[in-house]
């Protein structure tokens, strides 16, 4: 079976996407494992991830890398999350911010096996309540939390923890910013928003794997 590397850490494999397995042998989700060699590939879903679907649907800026330090806002039960470890690796690491304890716990026997998960129980919208825990600034700030204040969370995390020519990726369900309005209309604002710190390197509809969202690739100027 063909591999070929898409972006760094991200893998095209006949059609589906996939991330190296940093623990060989374990599942997150339920996706599924193929060996190829001597390496073990987690297929990456599209219809579960909102970057997976970002880079079916035409990505071209997909600027995550190995040894990267994330600030990933809405960690959730850590599909997502867990591909992003496996693309950073060991000498990376992500700080997770989750508002839920129920869902944190879902995520919390995933990071002990990973190592390079550091979960986060927080609200985003409070950078007080975790800027201790995150003791230098990232490399790149992922947000995808269903807010309608969603740019201006991930704005905020960004001025406080993102360093300076640094990265980063919003994914925006529209409903949740404005159920009457357009999601066209909601996108164009979001960007005009979003320029207002940085430079706007991307953008995706996510139709059909997310209906009604959005994918933003930034850098902090």
């Amino acid at each position: 079976m063909k591999v070929k590397e898409k972006f760094e850490g991200v893998y095209k494999i006949g059609k589906d996407l996939a991330t190296i397995n940093l623990v060989p042998g374990e599942k997150v989700y339920g996706e599924k494992l193929i060996k190829i060699g001597n390496v073990e590939y987690r297929i990456w879903d599209k219809w579960r991830s909102k970057p997976a679907a970002a880079i079916k649907n035409g990505l071209k800026k997909f600027p995550l890398k190995k040894g990267f330090k994330i600030l990933y806002l809405g960690a959730a039960t850590g599909t997502t999350i867990s591909h992003f470890s496996d693309i950073v690796g060991r000498k990376g690491i992500i700080f997770g911010v989750e508002i839920s304890s129920r869902v944190l716990r879902e995520l919390v026997p995933i990071a002990e096996k990973r190592k390079n998960i550091m979960p986060i129980l927080a609200d985003a919208r409070k950078v007080e309540e975790y800027r201790d825990l995150v003791p230098f600034e990232v490399d790149l700030v992922y947000c995808d939390v269903a807010d309608p204040q969603e740019v201006e969370i991930f704005t905020k995390n960004c001025l406080e923890f993102l360093r300076k020519g640094g990265f980063g990726m919003v994914a925006i369900k529209s409903r949740s910013i404005d159920v009457t309005k357009r999601p066209s209309i909601v996108f164009r604002e979001a960007r005009e928003k979003l320029e207002e710190n940085f430079k706007v390197l991307d953008f995706v509809r996510l139709d059909p794997y997310q209906a009604d969202h959005g994918f933003f690739v930034t850098q902090l100027v």
